[in-house]
């Protein structure tokens, strides 16, 4: 049999209530549900790492963050003796490429330096679409060459509101690229990752994108009374925003409505603005969301058009979520709310898979480099640490249950002004999760069967110090037995 192709597309910061495939409120994403109506749809499924780089570290290498230890954004560089998933297919000769950002070490300047075995043969690299442009910038050259001024088209600095038009976004770039790769490549097996930047913030889609989303139609944040005095527990704690923020101060319906700046106080990608209208993010952020779903819809045709369907693996995911406002908080840091942690994930290959399955089994990004390999017939390395979803997507074993918990990591990911270099670890086992801020004394702990929300903290309760104590002794187990072994042993001493 033909060794299938692998698409794989991996957007920044999207959160799993995001498809409308699942009947989630305000989102529109009909060609990525048509992914899952001739595939398989995950419900729970966790990154293990709130933040990018040790979340692709984990997804790319198959082990967890305290294994592979590359924790930090913004890193001097990636270890070298670790081989990454798109090395493994190009050693099986397959043709690979890698479109859009990496993000495996530092990007802000420079281009990333690249591992030493990273795998992709055709790099066409951006990291984000702000003027920030280093040499080797593939965006911008294809700006470049469309005669657009990059410079003129990203010169705000805003949290949300329109951006660029559709025709040079970076995602219609990403997809054009793609689509190039996929039909020079036809007949002979390839690897393809599509790293999009968005919906990644700054909130700020294409005009006539935000204007199909009714901001009326958009939920507002989880939120609760007691959320602003629970987050003053965690000031110490790394996350973007500093200080929580009600979020009813910027909803027009709201008696608290204090009418935010659209540009206020913020320089958009990675400092959160103090003030919004949560709602008109939401709808920027399914806006940016539903620019993509029409890429991958456009790419799905050339698949077909190019008679390379069925004989290709499509992985659409995400690296991690976004707070959006949820329990005051807004963009990413050092927390396990479901808004962060919680991720899509589909698998789609016609003919093999089980078409229209949705499993609720407990499944993390960690599981994926085992499961292409599987599915491409091709070796895992001894130190991958995640389970391979095969059986699961072929129909062949339970759809219900893959395993018994997952795991999520923070350690001095971000550099945050006065950042405390946070370590945090967290714990779920599909109805109790618990959240641990090493060092601090502090932690959480949600039983999500009866609280789905997350704002009834029984951490301090003290009915559930038995649960906590267990949970914990849990907790340590799994890390443990997460932190790795190293090289294989090949003598006994």
């Amino acid at each position: 049999m033909r060794r299938p192709n692998v698409l794989w597309i991996c957007t920044d910061q999207q959160r799993w209530d995001t498809l409308s495939y699942f009947g989630f409120q305000g989102a529109r994403t009909p060609n990525i549900d048509r992914l899952a109506e001739k595939g398989v749809a995950f419900e729970r499924t966790y990154c293990q790492s709130p933040i990018c780089t040790p979340s692709r570290a984990s997804f790319l290498t198959g082990q967890y963050p305290i294994a592979h230890q590359n924790h930090r954004n913004g890193n001097t560089g990636f270890r070298d003796n670790l081989r990454l998933v798109p090395k493994m297919f190009e050693d099986a000769g397959y043709e690979t490429g890698l479109i859009g950002k990496l993000h495996l070490s530092r990007s802000k300047g420079v281009v990333e330096r690249r591992p030493a075995a990273d795998g992709y043969k055709e790099f066409y690299w951006s990291h984000h679409p702000d003027p920030d442009w280093p040499e080797g910038h593939d965006y911008q050259d294809w700006l470049a060459e469309k005669g657009v001024d990059a410079e003129a088209i990203y010169n705000r600095k805003r949290a949300y509101g329109p951006g660029v038009e559709a025709d040079v976004h970076q995602t219609t770039w990403a997809g054009e690229r793609a689509s190039s790769f996929m039909e020079r490549h036809a007949g002979k097996p390839w690897f393809l990752s599509i790293n999009l930047f968005d919906p990644h913030p700054p909130f700020d889609p294409p005009a006539n994108y935000l204007a199909q989303f009714d901001l009326n139609d958009m939920p507002a944040p989880i939120f609760a009374e007691s959320d602003m005095q629970h987050q003053a527990k965690f000031k110490d704690i790394d996350q973007q925003i500093t200080i929580p923020v009600d979020p009813r101060r910027g909803d027009p319906s709201s008696e608290l409505y204090e009418n935010p700046p659209l540009a206020a106080d913020t320089e958009g990608r990675d400092t959160p603005p103090t003030l919004y209208n949560a709602k008109y993010i939401r709808a920027c952020y399914h806006a940016m969301i539903a620019l993509i779903d029409d890429m991958v819809g456009d790419l799905v045709r050339k698949l077909e058009e190019t008679g390379q369907a069925d004989d290709t693996i499509i992985l659409f995911m995400s690296d991690h979520g976004e707070m959006l406002g949820d329990h005051g908080i807004i963009y990413k840091g050092c927390r396990f709310y479901e808004g962060m942690i919680h991720v899509p994930m589909i698998f789609s290959w016609p003919g093999h898979l089980k078409e229209g399955l949705v499993s609720s089994a407990l499944t993390e990004l960690v599981d994926i480099p085992q499961t292409l390999l599987e599915a491409a017939g091709l070796e895992a390395d001894d130190e991958m640490q995640g389970r391979s979803l095969l059986s699961l997507l072929k129909g062949e074993s339970r759809a219900d249950h893959h395993k018994d918990y997952v795991l999520c990591e923070y350690a001095d990911a971000l550099d945050i002004p006065g950042g405390k270099h946070t370590r945090a670890s967290m714990y779920f086992d599909g109805r109790y999760k618990l959240s641990v801020y090493h060092g601090t004394g502090l932690g959480e702990l949600f039983d999500l069967e009866t609280d789905p929300d997350e704002v009834r903290d029984l951490w301090d309760d003290q009915a559930s110090q038995g649960l906590k104590a267990g949970l914990i002794a849990k907790h340590f187990d799994a890390m443990m037995l997460a932190s790795g072994g190293g090289p294989a042993r090949t003598a006994p001493y």
